[in-house]
């Protein structure tokens, strides 16, 4: 738990088997002195921990956690953009100096060559630690004990939302992306939907939406609840008037990620 950040729990009945969710990192390339870049931690029954990006600030808010960075084995990359992946090359070297071995690495075309230029870059880094590197497009796939779906996303940088899917609950994870019909029916039926929504109403920008553009293309989406993330500075003290812009089209239960926040999610 950061210090300063409220702590939430989702409580879902039937059961004492979760899906446990740490918001590491909700903020965006532009720092605010109080959310760091991109990082989601999921933990699951039966499941290795999983880290979906890896962005600035995110490496220090892992060794906050019960896990920590030494027991964390496998990172799920959305894209290469330098604020979901800047802490990935201090995270093998941390896990290096603390005697991990290594390293599992999942993520869109390009990733093997994108680790492999972070390792030359810094060539004492080379056989620190054994990485193993995964490339994955449009499909699904099991890793770490999860069965997960990846899908295309509307941005910039060739970009993959996830699907996570346990025995005990589903969470979409967005990556960064435009406001997307097809990304909507990707997320239907999950219990969490985490997704990109970076601006107010009236900053309108490529490549990210803003909660109106977002709530239209949600609108009747069966999920159990929507999280916001991926927040730019231009969002600070408005975030009640963002929610009140998605709840004008978007009838589910929606909140604002509190950096260092909990969730949990399951039977």
């Amino acid at each position: 738990m950061v210090s300063g950040e409220a702590s939430s729990e989702l409580a879902v009945e039937g059961g004492s088997q979760r899906v446990r969710l740490s918001f590491l990192g909700t903020g965006s390339a532009l720092p605010t002195g109080h959310r760091v870049q991109s990082g989601v931690l999921v933990e699951a029954p039966d499941c290795e921990p999983l880290l979906i990006d890896c962005g600035s600030g995110v490496l220090h808010r892992l060794a906050g956690t019960p896990l920590g960075y030494e027991a964390l084995d496998d990172v799920l990359l959305t894209h290469h953009h330098v604020d979901h992946v800047a802490d990935l090359l201090p995270l093998v070297k941390a896990k290096w100096l603390a005697g991990s071995e290594s390293l599992r690495v999942v993520g869109p075309p390009g990733t093997q060559a994108f680790v492999d230029a972070l390792i030359d870059a810094h060539g004492y880094m080379a056989g620190r630690l054994s990485l193993e590197i995964t490339e994955v497009g449009p499909e699904r796939f099991a890793h770490a004990g999860y069965s997960i779906a990846a899908h295309e996303t509307v941005h910039s940088m060739y970009c993959q939302a996830y699907r996570l899917e346990t025995e005990t609950g589903t969470v979409t994870v967005s990556g960064d992306s435009e406001a997307d019909e097809g990304l909507a029916r990707f997320a239907e039926g999950s219990d969490v939907l985490i997704h990109d929504c970076s601006f107010p109403d009236d900053i309108d920008v490529a490549n990210h939406p803003t909660p109106t553009q977002l709530a239209r293309t949600l609108a009747g989406l069966d999920v159990g609840r929507l999280f916001l993330t991926h927040l730019y500075p231009q969002t600070v003290g408005r975030h009640e008037e963002m929610l009140e812009a998605v709840r004008s089209h978007y009838d589910g239960a929606v909140q604002i990620a509190s950096e260092g926040q909990s969730v949990s999610v399951g039977n």
